[in-house]
């Protein structure tokens, strides 16, 4: 999908963000078009994270936020909290990183998935948020949901507790779902099949999506555009296929020179990034 007049489901503009005296966004200006699915690449510390969870002001009281977000026409930075709970996990989702850590190691996968339903469903009765769970379950292809259900966070492997976010994430079939590095330590046959997952799910909700990563080539296989950010600082943007056959900024071009592929000189070292501002 490439850029269009059609009006963009999140719209940032001049966001900066903060810790102290630290920056860790810069004056960042970004649109996500409905249906579409914008890759943000960068080192780690380029400010990727802090981002996402501006988006859905996820981050400590210690940062100063300055800019706009505006989500479907609302103005998310200046929602009163109770409404910004109501667009948080309905219909703006997020993936976070390490499966392991964002899944609660004591309380079964089938309630965990739940809690996201009842939260923005209360009208909803304990067999029908179940059947709700199950039909999730299904459509990320977890195994035998019916009996797995009530097993806990530890009897499932990494893909499959991935599988487990993302139908927490996608349950309540939000516009935009945000995926923050979700196919890291993961190998890369399972990591092929949530690519492939993700993929369906856009196609099969509409979705939007803001994909985060650090690894490009999992980023050609999903995104249509390319958003590449270096020190707080979106220093390129364009279409998948231009950004990966035609970088135009020099860190663009580290980035991708400093990826092994079939053909590297194998003679001669990767390419290292410039720390320099």
């Amino acid at each position: 999908m490439t850029e269009s007049s059609a009006t963009p489901l999140l719209e940032i503009e001049d966001l900066s963000i903060s810790f102290g005296p630290n920056p860790a966004v810069d004056s960042i200006t970004v649109a996500i078009q409905p249906g579409e699915t914008l890759g943000l690449v960068g080192e780690s510390g380029s400010g990727k994270s802090a981002t996402a969870l501006a988006i859905l002001r996820l981050l400590p009281p210690s940062a100063n936020i300055t800019g706009s977000i505006a989500f479907a026409g609302h103005q998310l930075l200046t929602l009163p909290e109770s409404a910004m709970r109501r667009h948080r996990g309905r219909d703006i989702s997020m993936i976070f990183q390490e499966p392991m850590t964002a899944l609660n190691p004591v309380m079964p996968i089938g309630a965990q998935i739940a809690e996201a339903v009842e939260a923005h469903h209360p009208e909803l009765s304990r067999p029908a948020v179940k059947e709700k769970v199950l039909t999730t379950m299904r459509q990320v292809d977890l195994p035998d949901p019916e009996r797995r259900y009530r097993d806990y966070p530890h009897q499932f492997s990494g893909g499959q507790r991935q599988r487990i976010l993302i139908a927490m994430a996608i349950i309540n079939q939000p516009r935009l779902l945000i995926a923050d590095e979700p196919t890291t330590a993961l190998d890369v046959t399972v990591q092929a099949q949530i690519l492939a997952l993700l993929r369906d799910l856009r196609a099969s909700h509409n979705l939007s999506m803001l994909f985060i990563s650090h690894d490009l080539a999992v980023v050609s296989q999903i995104a249509d555009r390319v958003a590449v950010m270096q020190h707080g600082r979106i220093v390129e943007l364009a279409s998948t296929r231009d950004l990966f056959l035609h970088p135009q900024h020099p860190y663009t071009r580290q980035l991708l020179a400093s990826v092994p592929t079939m053909h590297t000189d194998r003679t001669q070292p990767l390419a290292t990034l410039v720390q320099s501002r």
